[in-house]
């Protein structure tokens, strides 16, 4: 069986769990060399270890999105480890505090949106800067559904997301001619440790977030992973500037 990322390198932040996880092992076992990058040392490090005793081929960089100095070392390095960057799933990320507008605090609004908008602009400014010097090369960003429609209660968390979907724009049609490709994947309630944190022991907050899910059930993180493969893979090679929703139908409602 032919493997799509047969030859080619990719780089994941937030590999450490949930999606990035999912993820760093799917492009593996496509063929990929992954980068595995989080702030979460044991959780990254976990990661590593579980695509190399598939026979996969990876190593972990821990990185900080948020700072510059740290991305641009990230992208360096892993440059330096597999000798180039073929794609990158900019998916680190965090939920913030829940609060509706007026009662969102300026920590829970300056922190979500460093490392989730902020950090995703760090990431694509350096694996740019490296996929137009090879040639080419295709990014895919975390967004969510929340960079499509409202998210009562998740101001900063919607502000950044639609920040996400619109720099991923922004960016594919600065460097399509380059033979960068840049697309965003907006995931719905996905069974993520970030989720479950949120309904662990509260069987009714997950039947609320599932009625809301036209398929009636929530994501796994590998059918995010696949989708985010399958965006940087040749399947997809006129495909640039898209903002994807992984959603179970939630946005079409």
């Amino acid at each position: 069986m032919t493997r799509r990322m047969e030859g080619k390198v990719a780089l994941v932040t937030g590999a450490g769990s949930g999606i990035g996880r999912a993820s760093a092992i799917a492009f593996a076992r496509d063929g990929a060399k992954v980068i595995v990058s989080d702030v979460d040392v044991e959780g990254g490090e976990e990661t590593t270890r579980l695509i190399k005793s598939d026979a996969g081929q990876a190593a972990f960089l821990k990185c900080d999105v948020s700072k510059a100095h740290e991305v641009e070392t990230l992208v360096r390095k892993a440059v330096e480890s597999f000798g180039r960057l073929d794609c990158a799933h900019n998916n680190a990320g965090i939920a913030g505090s829940p609060a509706p507008c007026a009662d969102c605090t300026e920590e829970t609004w300056d922190r979500t949106l460093d490392i989730n908008l902020k950090g995703v602009w760090l990431c694509m400014k350096y694996e740019i800067r490296q996929m137009v010097k090879q040639g080419g090369g295709a990014i895919v960003n975390t967004a969510s559904t929340a960079g499509l429609v409202g998210a009562k209660g998740s101001p900063a968390y919607a502000a950044a997301s639609h920040g996400v979907v619109g720099l991923t724009k922004s960016a594919a049609l600065e460097y399509a001619e380059a033979g960068v490709r840049v697309n965003a994947v907006c995931p719905g309630v996905t069974r993520t440790p970030m989720i479950e944190r949120w309904t662990r022991s509260k069987p009714q907050v997950e039947a609320q977030m599932v009625a809301r899910v036209p398929l009636r059930r929530m994501a796994t993180p590998e059918e995010v992973a696949e989708t985010v493969v399958w965006l940087c893979s040749d399947g997809a090679s006129f495909i640039t500037g898209h903002a994807l929703a992984v959603d179970g139908g939630v946005v079409a409602s």
